[in-house]
Order: C-alpha cells, then structure tokens, then sequence
C-alpha cells in the first residue's frame, strides 16, 4: 500500500490513518478541497462538507445508486458453468433508481415499522443479556467481537425466520464482501456465491413450504402490480443480511469505544438513562459508519467541481455530519446535544430503511451493557483496531473492569 502524500488527490479510504481517525483529513479537505479526488481503488470523488452531500442525495438519477459500492464492482460467475449470475451488486431497493426505488423501497418498509421494530425488542434485550453473561464474571471481553457483533447478526436472524446459531456465518459473509472482501475481489466473489446459494435455498424452502416469517411475507406480495420473484426476494434478503450487521455493529462497538474513553459521559448515561436516546442520535453524528457509492451517469457540477460521467462518487455521510458550518463544535460528542439533523443513515430517497431498527438495537445494547457493566475502560489501547471503506467501526475492543460476583 503506497503511503497519502496529497489527500486531496490521492485519498485512501482503506489508508490505516483514515481508518483509525479520518476526523482531522476531513477537516483539512473542507479548506483546501471540499470535494477531493483518488485514481485509487477505480477512482473517485469525495465531499466532505453537509451541503455538497445532501446536494448530491437528491442528484438523482445523475448520480445514480446502481453501484453503491465503494469500489469497482466484480462480476458474480458461476465457477461450474461460467453463468454470469451478476454483473454488479443487486440488493433492491439500494441499488435501483427510481421509478422502480419507490416500489422496491415501499415494499420493505412495513417490516421495519416503529410497530414492527417494537415486536423486536424483548427478544433483543434478552439477547443483550446472555451475551453480558458470558463475559460479566470474568472482569474483560471484546466489546466488539463478544457483544457488538453478535447483536445485528441475531436480530436479523430473528426478524427473517433464521437459525440464530448461523450468527458466525453471518459475521463471515458481512466481512468477507464489505471489509475483507472490499480489497480483495476473489475472496468477495466467493463470499457472493455462498450467499447466493444460501438464499436461494432459502426461498425455495419458503415456496415449497411457507412459514410465519419475513422470507415468507415477501413472498407473498405484490411489487409493480406483479408477485414479488425469487430473484427479487433473494437480494432484498441479501440486502437486510448485509446492511442490517456491520453498520449497527459497527455503531455499538463504536459507541462502546467512546463510553470507555469517556468516563464523563458513560457516568452520565448511568445516572441518567432517559437521555440515552438523544445519546444515541449523537453517537450516530459523530461515529457515522457508513460511506456509500453512487456512480455519475452524466457531468454533474458541485461546489465547483464538474464530475465526469462514469465517474464514482463516495457519499460521504460520516464527513457530512462533522462539518462545523452544520455541527457546533462538530468532532466532540455532546450527548445532550438538542439540535442533530445528522445524516448517519443517509438523506433523500436512499435514507436507511432501517432505521428504526438499528437506533432499537442500539439503545438496547448501550442501556443493558450500562446496566450489566456501569464502569469499564479499555484493557490496552494499542489492541483497539479499526476497519474502513464501506463501513467504519471497530473490529477489536478489549475491555475491563470488576467481575460481577
């Protein structure tokens, strides 16, 4: 890996300096280049500022989201019979724009209603629970392999009708096509075909045999007048499996980290757990996960800079939400915060479906990890490791504190 000289033309998101704190590289960007440019990984253009990114949500569809990826697309072959099974990633409504994005989009949301959500909740504070268990007596664990990370696996499990047990097939897939699998074609396009094969599997068990779940319900409706295709079913659960993990676990570990270097904060939050909430919205702000690709398919001008058609544009929501001509004092978590208009989950028609959920999972994993573990810091501060790219969050977290009797 070739080290950044000049971030405003050669950026890396995969850059370890960027993974670990890209704050300060935003901050130099908004003087000196509000959108940046890197012939790296494909090449690609990069705002920083909340204006020129809630501009370019609604560039719609001359920034389009069939490529939302943030690095070129590998075609999905068959190994057996050379089938092009995809040309680039198709996870329906993302990946579309409209007209079909309305439709894609109105089809998923009764699934992630603040009254669907809700049904969600017990199963995932009993979750939060037993995980605590595990670790609570032995005054350490790995705030991000032990909790995080087995939290949205689970839930969304739970939400599809599916073994919770296959949570480390899920952590393994998520990884191997959206961080491992990110800088490494081959090992994306094996993770696809095991996912591919899986959810193929999957809905022809529901058509042979309907059950009282999500798989299920989608099979049954309707989208543009006609019944929903295995096709369609398969990579709206592709969809769910892939956004629904690494941004929430990414969230929760990330907010752990804060809570653990943040003593003022994390007492704060014990003492007052009503405020856990707007808490929340304000850790989402700060540590936003998510960066997300559009791809331009004609000349699109912004703040000044003309983007040239076939071009990759990385949506920059995580820069977005720390822009100070948005944010006062935007790079300090202010857990009380009252005014956050923050766009961790997206802006325009693209806004995170599930959003509902991921905030349920997020106050339920903070608030029961406060009440289990209400004192903790972390246990070596040179074992914290980060991930970038696609998504942003930490991959180890080694915690400590007092065992519970």
């Amino acid at each position: 890996m070739q080290p950044v000289e000049d971030w405003s033309t050669d950026y890396d998101i995969f850059d370890p300096a960027y993974c670990a704190d890209p704050g300060p590289i935003w901050a130099e960007l908004r003087e000196r280049c509000p959108i940046a440019h890197s012939e790296r990984w494909g090449g690609s253009y990069l705002p920083t500022r909340y204006a020129d990114v809630g501009e370019m949500a609604r560039l719609v569809p001359a920034l389009s989201s069939r490529e939302f990826i943030v690095v070129p697309p590998v075609p999905l072959v068959d190994p057996d019979t050379g089938e092009v099974l995809r040309a680039r990633p198709h996870a329906p409504p993302i990946s579309s724009d409209p007209p079909f994005h309305t439709a894609a989009r109105r089809l998923i949301l009764p699934a992630f209603s603040p009254q669907a959500v809700a049904g969600h909740e017990l199963y995932t504070r009993e979750l939060a629970h037993r995980l605590a268990d595990a670790f609570a007596g032995r005054g350490r664990c790995d705030g991000a392999v032990e909790f995080a990370q087995q939290i949205p696996p689970k839930v969304i499990a739970h939400l599809m009708g599916l073994d919770e047990n296959r949570g480390d097939d899920f952590i393994e897939w998520v990884r191997g096509v959206l961080e491992l699998g990110a800088t490494d074609p081959e090992l994306r396009v094996a993770t696809g075909l095991e996912m591919f094969a899986f959810w193929h599997d999957e809905v022809a068990k529901r058509r042979a045999q309907p059950t009282n779940d999500f798989i299920s319900w989608l099979l049954e409706q309707e989208i543009e007048g006609q019944p929903v295709s295995d096709e369609h079913a398969m990579s709206t659960c592709n969809l769910l499996l892939i956004a629904g993990i690494d941004t929430t676990w990414s969230s929760i570990g990330a907010a752990l980290w804060h809570l653990a270097t943040h003593p003022d904060d994390r007492r704060r939050l014990v003492s007052e757990p009503d405020l856990l909430p707007t808490a929340v919205e304000e850790l989402l702000r700060v540590y936003s996960p998510v960066t997300m690709g559009r791809l331009a398919t004609e000349d699109v001008t912004v703040d000044g800079v003309t983007i040239p058609a076939g071009s990759r544009v990385l949506m920059n929501f995580p820069a977005a939400n720390r822009d100070p001509a948005q944010f006062p004092d935007p790079d300090t978590v202010v857990i009380d915060r009252a005014h956050n208009r923050h766009v961790a989950f997206g802006i325009g028609i693209h806004r995170c479906a599930g959003s509902n959920l991921a905030r349920m999972e997020m106050q339920v994993a903070l608030s029961v990890f406060l009440e289990r573990i209400p004192e903790f810091e972390l246990d070596g501060d040179a074992a914290v490791t980060w991930c970038g790219g696609q998504v942003r969050g930490p991959r180890t977290l080694p915690l400590r504190f007092a065992a519970a009797a």
